[in-house]
């Protein structure tokens, strides 16, 4: 499939997961510190414009390389290796490939708060990481449809820098999905993205629905950005 360039609706981010990305373990909040968060993270979702660019390449081998398990893709130089994304996309026909961002905005004001805020660049710092994930889920959806149009069954993403899936991994993966381009997505010489709230992974496509996969509509991340659902329709179906 060509390339799917969307943009995403995030709304929301869950306050738990912010929480989670500031150290949160229990401590006492006080209402004014409450309210505060609330006003960041709204700050914040005002400022993201989610984005992100997905395309599913055929399995077209395996093999190895000086003992390294590698999966090569159908119409790319993309290759995954690695034992861990060897396992974790065992059986799988297909690959879908994602990136996405939240934006240069986000960096910006995250520059402006270090010099007037610190509290305040905190809670905006891990607002933007909930909400680039939530991006994550949307573009993940809409690998899920494509899966379901073609009668196969997704697992979950995986990211280059997970387990022995290389770093390296990004420039071929970026220039895969023309992100530099579409998502104004660029490496530094150490492969980190920027914007630094941007998020690249592969999820595999199944022939038969997969255990440790959202096994509900009810719990999974994807829910609130479905094709399927909106549709009356399951990923499971």
């Amino acid at each position: 499939m060509p390339p799917l360039r969307r943009d995403y609706d995030v709304r929301s981010v869950e306050r738990g997961e912010v929480l989670r990305y500031l150290g949160y373990s229990g401590q006492p909040i006080t209402p004014e510190l409450d309210a505060r968060i609330d006003e960041v993270v709204a700050s914040c979702l005002a400022t993201c414009r989610p984005r992100g660019v997905t395309r599913v390449f055929d399995v077209a081998g395996r093999g190895e390389r000086d003992g390294v398990p590698v999966i090569r893709l159908a119409g790319t130089a993309l290759e995954l290796s690695g034992h861990a994304i060897a396992e974790h996309l065992a059986g799988a026909v297909a690959v879908g490939v994602l990136a996405v961002t939240v934006g240069m905005g986000v960096e910006a004001e995250l520059r402006r708060l270090s010099l007037t805020d610190p509290l305040a660049q905190a809670v905006f710092d891990a607002a933007g990481t909930a909400a680039v994930e939530r991006a994550a889920d949307a573009a993940e959806a809409d690998v899920v449809a494509e899966a379901a149009g073609r009668g196969l069954f997704c697992g979950t993403r995986f990211s280059p820098g997970y387990g022995d899936l290389p770093l390296e991994t990004q420039p071929v993966l970026l220039g895969a999905l023309d992100a530099a381009r579409q998502l104004g997505i660029a490496l530094s010489p150490a492969l980190l993205m920027s914007p630094t709230k941007s998020v690249t992974a592969v999820v595999g496509l199944f022939e038969r629905p997969r255990a440790e996969a959202h096994a509900s509509c009810a719990g999974c991340p994807c829910r609130d950005f479905c094709v399927l659902l909106r549709a009356g329709s399951t990923c499971r179906e």
